[in-house]
């Protein structure tokens, strides 16, 4: 069957549909506030994914734009994402900045298919156990990441797999820096209560202007501005943007082609796939948060494609993998933002921030960035999670904690593939357990009194597929000498395996003798016995092979089968 291409309609040109200046002036507010809780975060996933900090503010810029305004959501922020930091730290590390912008646009290549073939939905099938698991297992790893930061460390080059962080951390403990430590500590403390504190002190409104909306200002901004004063002022030796990149540049990138060649494509193709996998997950899911605050349906389709354009876009430019963004998502919605004007709103002002405060950039201090990561990475985890497990089935259990596992120690692309294929096998256990056959007696079948002997009647239940032909199987090990009757009015679906089952059955009845009688086939399973030829073989071997019901089934049995005492008075 055809399955006809989506229009390719951005969330954008419906939004503006009686579009006027008092949404334009909640647009521009949330997209504002948005760019300001973005700045921090862009430039600390950047570092910590191993690039320039520049890369996620560009990152920012252009994927949220693209987002924002080709995208199926009203309000969804695109960007950088820490779900992506530990997939591109290990890619940079492994094969290179150059490598890390083709496996970027490959996965947006993927993730404009994906929506171009409507597979948005499907994202939705992972199961909750596999996501929760990945996700607390980025977490602990972003966390990891940030300890050499956040010490003040003085390693080099932090490796990318669980053990190498911890062995690198181990080897220079010792040379922890106290001033980094204090700055981390103070700059955490306010990112974390910034804004409770805030609300319970009456004397800042009467003494500063504006001072009742300071509990809005986002505490990442706080410690931000804060810190880098206290850096600067007092020449705090602790290191700084400046000190380990030389600040950031005051323009966009240039368009930069790398070298493309099939050998390399072809290292990058598995994380690709990861990158394309986690971004489709991490967008919809975002997306499907947004919908819940706002009362309304994105267009999952026309996300994913619009996520693939961004993606493909913006590495060449200096930027890194992009997705939605649940924080700044939410940041967007509780600002008031009423369409994807707030997004490239938000866009536009992290543009002016670099053009003409880029140099204010270079006193930020590390140890800063890294405390409002760590703030990150435990608001990412979903660790109540870890405490409801005694709730929940042992598959459950054991599906989450092997991801969670897998993602810390291996690598996230094992564990995703290990989750899945755990669920995939923990859900045809189940359904397999919930088919069942149900043999008839005469007591529910008057009709069947005195030939319960000669013939034999069944009734299946649930799914006949590959991982319940047992049923069918056990049958044909114990044929009656008369006639088999089979009852398939319960049966919702039945795949090729189930209907070769069915058809073995239909041939070993044949040669014994046997007359098989099916019943009650209605729907899936009716069209797959048309498609396979199991319809055609039944109706080859009898007129009455094939009946609309049980009742019928029966009489048609027991009309050519004497009764067994009947049998038996035979000389």
């Amino acid at each position: 069957m055809f399955l006809p291409l989506p229009r390719f309609r951005p969330r954008l040109m419906d939004a503006l549909q009686g579009y006027d200046k008092a949404r334009l002036s909640k647009d521009v507010g949330a997209g504002l506030t948005v760019g300001v809780v973005a700045l921090p975060l862009a430039m600390a996933f950047a570092i910590a994914s191993g690039l320039k900090p520049e890369a996620g503010l560009f990152t920012a810029i252009i994927a949220g734009f693209l987002i924002s305004a080709l995208g199926g959501s009203r309000v969804q922020i695109g960007g950088p994402a820490g779900a992506f930091i530990v997939i591109v730290y290990g890619i940079v590390e492994r094969y290179g900045v150059a490598n890390l912008i083709i496996a970027t646009a490959m996965s947006g290549v993927m993730l404009f298919l994906m929506g171009l073939l409507r597979l948005g939905t499907l994202v939705r099938f992972i199961p909750v156990a596999v996501i929760i698991g990945f996700t607390n297992g980025i977490a602990v790893l972003v966390a990891l990441s940030q300890v050499k930061d956040f010490l003040g460390l003085p390693i080099a080059k932090m490796p990318g797999d669980f053990f190498g962080m911890l062995k690198a951390l181990g080897q220079h403990l010792h040379h922890f820096n106290p001033w980094a430590l204090a700055v981390a500590l103070a700059s955490l403390a306010v990112v974390a209560g910034w804004q409770r504190w805030a609300r319970r002190v009456p004397v800042i409104g009467p003494i500063l202007p504006f001072g009742d909306k300071l509990s809005s200002v986002p505490g990442s901004i706080v410690a931000l501005v804060l810190a880098t004063t206290v850096v600067a002022l007092f020449d705090v030796p602790v290191e700084t943007i400046g000190s380990r990149f030389g600040g950031i540049p005051a323009a966009l990138p240039a368009l930069a082609w790398p070298a493309l060649s099939w050998e390399t494509a072809r290292f990058m193709l598995m994380p690709a796939i990861t990158l394309a996998l986690l971004g489709a997950i991490e967008s919809l899911l975002c997306a499907r948060v947004a919908d819940g605050m706002i009362c309304d349906r994105h267009d999952p389709n026309q996300e994913l494609m619009a996520q693939g354009i961004a993606n493909v876009v913006t590495p060449f430019f200096g930027g890194m993998p992009a997705t939605g963004t649940i924080a700044r998502t939410v940041t967007n919605v509780k600002s008031g933002a009423t369409s994807p004007v707030a997004g490239m709103v938000h866009a536009l002002a992290l543009l002016v921030v670099i053009l003409v405060a880029a140099p204010l950039a270079s006193s930020i201090p590390l140890a800063t960035l890294a405390a409002i990561l760590m703030f990150v990475a435990w608001n990412m985890g979903e660790w109540r999670e870890f405490a409801r497990l005694k709730s929940y089935r042992l598959p459950y259990r054991v599906t989450m904690l092997a991801v969670f596992a897998l993602t810390v120690v291996f690598d996230l692309t094992v564990a995703v593939e290990f989750g899945i294929f755990a669920a995939c096998v923990t859900f045809i256990y189940r359904i397999s357990n919930l088919s069942r056959a149900e043999k008839m007696t005469a007591g529910q079948w008057p009709a069947l009194s005195g030939h319960e002997a000669r013939v034999h009647v069944w009734r299946l239940y649930g799914a006949l597929f590959f991982g319940a032909v047992k049923l069918v199987e056990d049958m044909e090990d114990h044929l009656p000498p008369g006639a088999l009757v089979l009852d398939l009015k319960n049966v919702i679906y039945v795949d090729s395996t189930g209907a070769e089952a069915l058809e073995r059955l239909a041939h070993t009845c044949q040669q014994r003798g046997v007359r098989l009688i099916v019943c009650g086939l209605m729907n899936q399973p009716l069209d797959i016995a048309r498609r396979t030829g199991l319809l055609a073989l039944l109706q080859a071997q009898g007129a009455d092979a094939v009946q609309p019901d049980l009742a019928l089934g029966l009489a048609a049995a027991v009309a050519d089968v004497p009764p067994a005492h009947a049998v038996s008075a035979v000389p």
